[in-house]
C-alpha cells in the first residue's frame, strides 16, 4: 500500500502553460467543429488526410517521450498493471453498456465503444498535473496503454461491436500500427538522436497536435453533417455518461487498489480520458464519418470536464494537505493529442 505523497503547489509557469494547454484545446476543437458542420463542403476531401494528421499528432507525442518515462513503469509495475487493466476494461465496458442501453443506431453504438477501447494519452497527463495527482503513475499508463493499443484495441472492438457492424480487427491493427506505434516510435528516436535540438521546439509540439487534432474533428463533422441534427442530443448524452463514469471509476479503482489519493486522481483521467483522435480515425476508416462522431465530441467534452474535475481535486487537496516537497511534475509541454 502506498501513503498520499503530499504535494506542493506547482510553478507559477507550468501550471499556467498546463492551464492554457486544456482551455484553449477544446475552444479550438469546437471552432473546427462548428465549422465543419457550418460549411461541410470546405472540410469534406479532409477525410483521405485524417490517418496522416493522426500520424503528426502521434509523432508529437513521440517527441515528448524520454527513457525516464518507460524508467517509471519499471518503479512500479504494479500500479502500473492496475491502471492499465481499468483502462481497457471499464472505458471499453461503459461504451458497450451506454451504447445497448440508449438504444443507439449501430454506426454510433460502433462508435462510442471505439471511444472506449482506445488508449489513452498525453492530455491525461496535464489534467493530472493540475489535479496535483500522480503525474509519474500517469505518463507511465499512457505510455504503456498507447504501445499496447495495436494488440488490445482491435480485439477489444470486435468483441463489443462486432454485433452492430463488421469488425476486421486484422485490418485495424495494421492501421493502429502504422498510424500510432510507428510516429511514437519515430519521434522517440529523433528525441534521443537530436535531443538538443527538440527541447527548443517542444513548446511547438502541443500547438501542432492541437491543429491537427481541430482538423480531424472537422472533417469527421463535416462527413456526418446531413445527419448530426438528429443524432447530436443521443452523442453528447453518451459521451457525458462515458467521460463522467470512466472518471468516477477510475478514481474508484485507485482506491479499492489503495494506491494512495494521488495516484487515485492520476487513475481517474488515465481512465477516463481517452485517445479519441484515434478513435476517430479507425471509425472514419473502418466504419464511417458518422460512427466517428462520438469521438469529435469527446476530443471537446473530455478536456472540458477534466479540467473542471482537476480544479475541484486540486481544492480538495490543498485545503486538506499541508504544502511540502516531493511532486514528479509534469512537462508544461505536454502534447494534447487526445482531446
Amino acid at each position: 500500500m502506498q501513503t498520499e505523497q503530499i504535494i506542493p503547489d506547482q510553478p507559477g509557469s507550468d501550471d499556467k502553460a498546463a492551464r492554457r494547454a486544456v482551455t484553449v484545446f477544446p475552444v479550438l476543437v469546437l471552432v473546427a467543429g462548428t465549422a465543419g458542420l457550418a460549411t461541410p463542403g470546405t472540410f469534406a476531401g479532409w477525410v483521405g488526410s485524417i490517418p496522416y494528421l493522426l500520424g503528426i499528432v502521434m509523432f508529437c507525442m513521440g517527441l515528448t517521450m524520454t527513457p525516464l518515462d518507460f524508467r517509471g513503469v519499471a518503479k512500479r509495475p504494479w500500479a502500473v498493471a492496475i491502471g492499465l487493466v481499468a483502462h481497457y476494461v471499464i472505458m471499453p465496458g461503459l461504451g458497450w453498456l451506454i451504447a445497448h442501453l440508449l438504444g443507439l443506431p449501430p454506426q454510433l453504438a460502433a462508435g462510442v465503444i471505439l471511444v472506449g477501447c482506445a488508449p489513452s494519452g498525453t492530455a491525461s497527463n496535464v489534467v493530472t498535473f493540475l489535479a496535483r495527482g500522480d503525474v509519474a503513475l500517469s505518463v507511465s499508463v499512457a505510455t504503456v496503454s498507447t504501445v499496447l493499443a495495436p494488440l488490445v484495441t482491435p480485439p477489444l472492438t470486435l468483441l463489443l461491436a462486432g454485433t452492430y457492424l463488421p469488425v476486421d480487427a486484422g485490418s485495424m491493427m495494421t492501421d493502429i500500427l502504422k498510424t500510432v506505434l510507428l510516429p511514437v516510435l519515430g519521434g522517440l528516436v529523433v528525441r534521443l538522436v537530436a535531443g538538443k535540438f527538440v527541447d527548443r521546439v517542444l513548446g511547438v509540439m502541443p500547438w501542432l497536435s492541437s491543429f491537427a487534432i481541430a482538423a480531424i474533428v472537422a472533417a469527421v463533422v463535416a462527413g456526418s453533417a446531413s445527419t448530426i441534427k438528429s443524432a447530436a442530443v443521443s452523442v453528447l448524452i453518451a459521451v457525458v455518461l462515458h467521460n463522467g463514469l470512466g472518471l468516477a471509476l477510475g478514481y474508484g479503482a485507485g482506491k479499492v487498489s489503495r494506491l494512495g489519493p494521488p495516484a487515485s486522481r492520476a487513475m481517474a483521467f488515465e481512465v477516463g480520458m481517452q485517445n479519441s483522435g484515434l478513435a476517430a480515425s479507425l471509425a472514419t476508416a473502418h466504419f464511417s464519418p458518422l460512427a466517428a462522431l462520438p469521438a469529435a465530441v469527446f476530443s471537446v467534452w473530455h478536456n472540458i470536464s477534466g479540467a473542471l474535475v482537476a480544479a475541484w481535486m486540486s481544492h480538495r487537496s490543498r485545503s486538506s494537505r499541508p504544502a511540502s516537497a516531493g511532486i514528479d511534475h509534469a512537462p508544461a509541454t505536454a502534447t494534447v493529442e487526445n482531446v
